[in-house]
């Protein structure tokens, strides 16, 4: 069976990472995670500290972080409207990648979604992260034929792209 399908709990640890649920008081540091993963797209709304705490509340039991030397070097925001669910902002941070981190973030919110009858989980990765795209090729995902369309309604909601070559 594929390592993301299987519990996590039927795992070997990897390195020293402890998988725990993420909680609100996280944020600080998940974020500056986030802000060293170049090419991590982050919205000036949907990825404040407000926007995160609401989504965590909302999913209280999926979104997860990766623990090591004291600090976190994974996260993983997960959640479900109920009928489909949804991974974003994966991440492990560079010094602790080929670990098994990642597969085991992965593995913990597959494992609570399917817990919650959860059936199908989707993610969006950009066609440029080819760090990412190996990874998820690598663990058993496979790309969609889809168009992916979203409608902006809120225009503060900027992507600001991490390390990206901002040299217009």
């Amino acid at each position: 069976m594929d390592d993301y399908r299987r519990d996590p709990a039927d795992r070997a640890p990897s390195a020293e990472a402890r998988i725990l649920p993420m909680r609100e008081e996280d944020y600080d540091a998940v974020r500056a995670l986030w802000m060293t993963i170049r090419g991590f797209g982050i919205r000036a709304l949907d990825d404040s500290r407000e926007d995160v705490v609401r989504f965590i509340r909302r999913n209280p039991t999926t979104s997860v972080v990766a623990q090591a030397d004291g600090r976190i070097v994974g996260s993983i925001l997960c959640g479900s409207d109920g009928r489909q669910g949804a991974l974003y902002h994966v991440c492990v941070a560079r010094e602790y990648r080929r670990r098994g981190i990642g597969t085991r973030m992965v593995a913990y919110c597959m494992a609570r979604l399917r817990e919650m009858g959860i059936n199908k989980v989707a993610l969006i990765a950009f066609a440029s992260n080819d760090v990412g795209n190996a990874f998820w090729r690598r663990i058993g995902w496979k790309p969609c034929d889809v168009n992916y369309y979203e409608f902006v309604l809120n225009e503060d909601n900027i992507t600001q792209f991490i390390g990206a070559d901002n040299d217009d």
